[in-house]
């Protein structure tokens, strides 16, 4: 496997001259309804969802500095202390985040990076960029090495969707064996291949109480899904999330991606946010919120509204952010940038959510005196 391929994809092609207009038949009916939402709450509902808005578990995701890591030395110890400096709960990285000096190729940092985020009072969630045996194996070691207690993957099989389902939901009944304590979390991402429908069926089959859905906010669209309904299939499985934001292009019928910075997309992205939140009748459902901008990156459609009962997934190719590397230096500042400014924008709209809540509980409640 190549270095970085926690966003692997198949590239065959790139479109030329994308259009930013987002696709008449993308577009959902219920996206921008958050404001009436919160408003058609109880005065109780209202007061709980503005506490999770409060208190929402934000991590910095090692994606964010993609090419931080790839091309500026970045470490995977430097995602702890900009976690830090940001007041958040914690951090996800991938095994192969940092190239040379990953906690994959690098056995000697993990300890180091354990005890960094435990000094900083850090959560760490590990990912994976498979679901084999082997690349899980190795993501254990590494989770528990370094004190993780979360590992995300996702399937990456050439073949049938069937084939993959079958062969994913046989590695994942693994996870007994792996894990036979039951002390780690394992999320399944959907990542642009397999619909909603299809990650359910995974989840309800291998039957492991400590697996569980990491809904990313865009990944469905290459999957020829919308977000809001994506969501609503998903919800009774989600336990962490991908924050990001994208434009939805036409492709060969179905819809790529190529990311934006959070707010300026297509996503109904406040809508997702909120649903996310009032997810969990007692208490939140949702224990991380991991926010992953991922400017410019890009993604093809791999599903398609023709494509018959069981369509072929060719190989999956590891996928890089584009970046010109004659003015890298000027890129990788602006990549530092556009973090922070996500961090910022989705505070901002948690804030937000948090104050109309407040306010809808007091009107609630002067309702019923």
């Amino acid at each position: 496997m190549s270095p970085s391929t926690n966003k692997a994809v198949r590239v065959t092609h790139q479109l030329k001259t994308p259009t930013m207009n987002c696709p008449k038949e993308f577009l959902e009916i219920e996206a921008g309804r958050w404001k009436s939402r919160i408003a058609s709450l109880s005065a109780e509902e209202a007061q709980e969802l503005a506490l999770r808005a409060q208190t929402a578990p934000l991590f910095a995701h090692a994606y964010s500095f993609h090419l931080n890591f790839r091309f500026g030395g970045m470490k995977p110890i430097d995602l702890l202390d900009i976690a830090a400096q940001h007041g958040m709960k914690g951090v996800k990285i991938h095994v192969e985040d940092g190239e040379e000096y990953s906690l994959l190729a690098s056995p000697q940092d993990r300890e180091a990076f354990g005890a960094r985020a435990r000094e900083l009072g850090l959560i760490v969630h590990i990912e994976t960029s498979e679901t084999t045996r082997e690349a899980m194996v190795d993501a254990i070691e590494i989770a528990r090495t370094t004190g993780g207690v979360s590992v995300r993957c996702y399937p990456r099989y050439e073949a049938t969707v069937s084939q993959i389902i079958s062969k994913t939901i046989a590695d994942l009944k693994l996870l007994w064996d792996l894990d036979p304590n039951g002390k780690l979390i394992f999320t399944l991402e959907q990542h642009e291949d397999l619909t909603s429908d299809e990650l359910v069926r995974i989840i309800e089959e291998v039957a492991n109480p400590h697996l569980s859905l990491l809904f990313d906010f865009g990944n469905m669209i290459n999957a020829f899904e919308r977000p809001l309904k994506a969501l609503q299939k998903q919800s009774a499985y989600i336990t962490e999330v991908h924050i990001k934001d994208c434009y939805v292009i036409p492709d060969r019928g179905g819809w790529a991606q190529t990311g934006t910075a959070s707010g300026t997309g297509h996503l109904p992205f406040t809508d997702m946010l909120l649903d996310l939140l009032l997810l969990g009748e007692h208490e939140p459902q949702v224990t991380a919120f991991s926010l992953e901008e991922e400017a410019e990156y890009f993604a093809p459609a791999m599903r398609f509204p023709d494509e018959g009962n069981d369509p072929f997934i060719a190989h999956r190719t590891a996928s890089l952010t584009p970046v010109n590397t004659d003015e890298i230096d000027q890129r990788l500042e602006k990549e530092r940038k556009e973090a922070t400014a996500q961090i910022d924008f989705v505070r901002g709209l948690l804030f937000d959510i948090e104050k109309r809540a407040l306010a809808s509980a007091n009107q609630a409640s002067g309702d019923d005196l």
